[in-house]
This record gives structure tokens, sequence and C-alpha cells, in this order.
């Protein structure tokens, strides 16, 4: 059984087959529900598995493996590991109070892999506070129209570092440093999976932008997009 079939468990379990009211039970909307369960078969984002396990009382385990019970077990037992332990991403502690992301200014910092070098310090030319944002390493201004109208050169997105491309969640939105030809690619993409083993199909919001197939191994530095930000006036 896999994670599609286990969420599809869950909510024939303990909502009696009512997508909707699972939806609106764990804060998602129906659409992303569907996606997981539907006929796309799509991949839970990283905030959904957060979510089912919070607010469904399921267990990551379970969730995540299929192994042991269904729902979590009690204060009193035996405590199951958590979501954010099975994802071992950079910045998973706990935010007690507004977050201070740095902001960088891409060419300041000479590419993504720079800045995602821990040995190398970089300034930012300012930082981002904002309420109940889910944890991050860095924002960036985006530059480029691929991902427009959801989004426009100007905006910033905020992001957190992925330790390896084997940790990409299908289907989500990566800002992504690749390699071809000898020539360094700096982009904002949703990453799906090829037809072809080892390759992953980037994909622009925008129709005007073509996909395009490039080999897991040509990517070197990789985050997921978790938020993104827009001034509609100036000043």
């Amino acid at each position: 059984m896999g994670i599609n079939e286990r969420f599809l468990e869950i909510i024939n379990s303990l909502y009696s087959g009512n997508k909707r009211a699972f939806a609106q039970d764990i804060g998602a909307s129906p659409s992303v529900v569907e996606n997981v369960v539907g006929t796309r078969q799509g991949k839970p984002s990283f905030d959904v598995l957060v979510k089912v396990c919070a607010n469904a009382h399921v267990s990551a385990e379970w969730l995540l493996t299929g192994k042991g019970q269904m729902l979590a077990v009690t204060e009193t037992q035996i405590a199951t590991p958590k979501v954010v332990d099975q994802f071992p991403l950079k910045t998973d502690h706990p935010i007690h109070t507004p977050q201070s992301v740095p902001l960088y200014e891409l060419d300041a910092v000479a590419g993504l892999s720079s800045l995602f070098d821990t040995c190398t310090r970089h300034i930012p030319v300012n930082h981002l506070h904002i309420p109940d944002l889910p944890p991050c390493d860095g924002a960036l201004y985006v530059r480029g129209d691929s991902m427009y109208p959801l989004l426009k050169s100007g905006d910033i997105v905020l992001y957190k570092e992925v330790g390896s491309p084997k940790n990409i969640l299908w289907g989500e939105m990566y800002l992504l440093s690749f390699n071809l030809a000898g020539e360094q690619y700096i982009s904002i993409k949703y990453i799906q999976k090829a037809d072809t083993p080892g390759l992953v199909r980037l994909v622009s919001h925008n129709p005007h932008h073509a996909p395009k197939d490039i080999p897991l191994d040509s990517i070197n530095a990789l985050a997921l997009v978790k938020a993104s930000v827009r001034f509609n006036t100036m000043g």
C-alpha cells in the first residue's frame, strides 16, 4: 500500500469516505486532497503530511511507511516519530517567535551552490518577518517570467533547502541550480517525474515556457519554495 492508498484509507476509515470533510479537518483545500487520492495520484507535500498527522491524529510512521497503527498513540504511550524526522531538511526547529528570514540578492552571492554552502558567510540585504511562516532558510528575489502569473519578476520567494535531490516531492515548486553543457542555470520550476529514468521534468507555470527534461544528477542546489511575497505598489 502506497502513501496515496493510505490517504484514501484515512478518508474511508475516519471520514466515511468524505474527502471534503477530510480536507476541511486538516486545513487543506479539496483540490489538494483530490490531487493525492484522485486519478492524478500526486505525492502529498511536506506541509500536507504535517497537517494530516497534527489535525487527523494519524501516526507519522504509518502514514510515511505503512508500519504500525493508523492512529497516533496517546501521550501515555511511546511517542511515534514526527513527520519532520522523516524529512531531514535544514531548519527543522520549533518556531516560538516570528522568524527573521534573511533576504539575499542572487547576483551578490555567486549562485545557489555558494549561497547554500554553510562554510561561506553571506550578508543578506534585508530580513523578512512574517507571522506563522513555516521554517525557511532564506529568501530571494524572483527574476524572469517562467512562473508568471503565479510569480512575477520582482516578487520574493522564501525557501527551505533540500539536502538531496532524492528528497524531491514530485509536483512541488522548487528553486534549483543545475549545470548543462558547462553552463550554470538557476530557475524556479515545478519538478515532476520524467518518462526517462535518471531525468526529471522542469515545468513552468507560464504556458509560453515548454517543459524541459534534465538529468537528476545535473542539479547541484535545491530548495523547496515555501512562500512568496508580492508588492502591488512601490513606495
